[in-house]
């Protein structure tokens, strides 16, 4: 198995079984790393021979996954696998557990063919994330009961939820009726210990390093009334279907994060420390430093069905509004697709999070990444009664105004907070007067 600066890989499904035959690019099994699932594919043509890992276990990068007999060297075992029929020497196309396959190919027997429904659930079965492998687990559901409604069958927590939701209904109606409620020295506390993902496992070791690094937090409130207003205007002029030859997607709506991302690129020109990173040598004699960098690959987080990831828009510098709108877009369908790729995934300078999109008004964001000095939070929108600001104290008029709250870290090691407060304030008159921006687009 190829590395990609990986360590190791769970086993999300085999699509062989020892003794189907195989040919290049022929699909063998499908693994989840820390960032995204990979199907893995066969190099050489043959058949078949062994299978080293069971789906869930973890497999080690640059491991062998399987053993393949190749056809210029093949027994007459594998001849007779080879000339047999699908059913005897199982198909590459049909994911199979490899205990079931090992079982299947030592008996030498053919199975009897199973009714189409079976067969179909157990493809379905086969298909889920490690999170919702953890959560079966967890409400003890076997996978070869719940239909899954994802993509290709795949089993998500919404479909288990629902099958533990529809189990709990049923016997409690099943259930008689009892006349009290049971006393609590009945009741025991249950304990069910749960695996990590390979994307918890790597967030549990990326969190645990970053909270050694001194953090210094800002927050403040901006007026994002005039934004509101340009956002609206803008959005009604963009065309909402193809209008050319080419097949040219329209563009995507514009929501609030390009404007956002687009300010703290603004802003970073002013103040290239933030979007720097520390280099620590490995000399003990030697001092760390700062190394600069001149793009501004500004990362976004997004909460995916495997976990937090945090995908990055290259050089923003040279984007205009759209161009970034877009190209979150194509992150956000990536990373809900699990199609994220390494590149995709790297290189990332500061970040942004918009938890405010899920909720909550107020956030410490913590740094992710060790390449990186500073991470920007942002809260929910709201709309607040407020003072207008052409207005004398004898003349006073409320007003509504629509608010968003800015949360900063940034390591304190290297960025002090005077820092982190000028630059702030750069974003805030971006934002806060958007015409400002339109001056010094590229």
């Amino acid at each position: 198995m190829p590395s990609i600066g990986i360590k190791e890989v769970q086993i999300i499904q085999w699509f062989v079984e020892p003794g189907a035959r195989v040919e290049q690019f022929s699909k063998i099994c499908e693994v989840q790393s820390d960032k995204a699932a990979v199907e893995i594919t066969s190099r050489f043509d043959g058949v078949i021979k062994k299978l080293h890992y069971e789906a869930e276990d973890m497999a080690q990068v640059g491991k062998a996954l399987c053993d393949i007999d190749v056809l210029s060297d093949i027994s007459p075992e594998d001849e007779a696998a080879l000339g047999s029929t699908p059913e005897q020497a199982g198909s590459p196309s049909a994911p199979q557990q490899p205990q079931k396959a090992a079982e299947k190919h030592q008996s030498g027997k053919e199975q009897e063919p199973q009714p189409l429904d079976a067969q179909t659930g157990n493809k379905q079965s086969s298909l889920a994330t490690p999170a919702v492998r953890g959560l079966l687990k967890t409400l003890d559901v076997d996978i070869s009961s719940v239909i899954g409604t994802g993509k290709d069958g795949r089993v998500l927590k919404e479909d288990v939820q629902k099958f533990a939701d529809a189990r709990s209904t049923a016997s409690s109606t099943s259930s008689p009726s009892l006349s009290s409620a049971p006393s609590d020295s009945t009741l025991t506390q249950t304990e069910t210990p749960i695996t990590l993902s390979p994307i918890q496992s790597q967030m549990f070791k990326t969190m645990t390093r970053s909270l050694s690094v001194p953090h210094f937090t800002y927050a403040d409130e901006l007026d994002i009334t005039a934004l509101s207003r340009l956002r609206t205007q803008l959005n009604n002029t963009l065309p909402t279907t193809i209008k050319d030859n080419n097949q040219t997607p329209a563009p995507p709506k514009l929501t609030y994060l390009p404007f956002i991302i687009k300010s703290l690129s603004l802003a970073l020109t002013s103040f290239p420390l933030l979007n720097a990173r520390v280099s620590n040598s490995s000399s003990p004699s030697s001092r760390p430093s700062l190394i600069l960098r001149s793009s501004h690959n500004i990362g976004v987080a997004m909460d995916t069905p495997q976990g937090l990831l945090v995908p990055n828009i290259k050089h923003v510098q040279t984007l205009s509004m759209l161009e970034i709108a877009a190209e979150i877009a194509r992150l956000h369908a990536l990373a809900l697709a699990s199609k994220l790729t390494a590149a995709d995934l790297a290189g990332g300078t500061v970040t942004v999070t918009n938890i405010g999109s899920i909720g909550g008004t107020y956030l410490g964001p913590v740094i992710a990444s060790e390449n990186e000095v500073a991470i920007l939070g942002v809260g929910r929108k709201r709309v607040v009664p407020a003072f207008a600001d052409d207005d004398t104290d004898a003349d006073a008029k409320v007003v509504r105004k629509e608010v968003m709250t800015f949360s900063w870290s940034a390591d304190h090691r290297v960025v002090d907070g005077a820092t982190v407060a000028r630059c702030a304030e750069v974003v805030r008159g971006f934002v806060e007067r958007p015409e400002g921006m339109v001056v010094r687009l590229r």
